[in-house]
């Protein structure tokens, strides 16, 4: 069983990334390890890129929401 992906890893990667074709060399080795891993952590790795995903939407949408003086009642 695979541990813990460190999507952030990735993600700072790709946002650091100088050119479209390093953004794209990048993807390609996150969907390569994704296709090498077996059926049952394919579902862990999918798991913890959604909770991932939905962290960071979260952090992006507080940080609107102070930019725009938003709050929530």
């Amino acid at each position: 069983m695979m541990g813990k992906f460190d999507f952030k890893k990735y993600h700072v990667t790709a946002m650091n990334a100088s050119s479209e074709s390093e953004k794209l060399e990048i993807n390609k080795e996150l969907k390569d390890y994704y296709n090498a891993l077996g059926e049952s952590d394919k579902v862990v790795f999918n798991e913890e890129l959604q909770s991932f995903l939905i962290k960071e939407m979260a952090k992006i949408k507080s940080v609107y929401d102070g930019a725009t003086g938003q709050t929530e009642n």
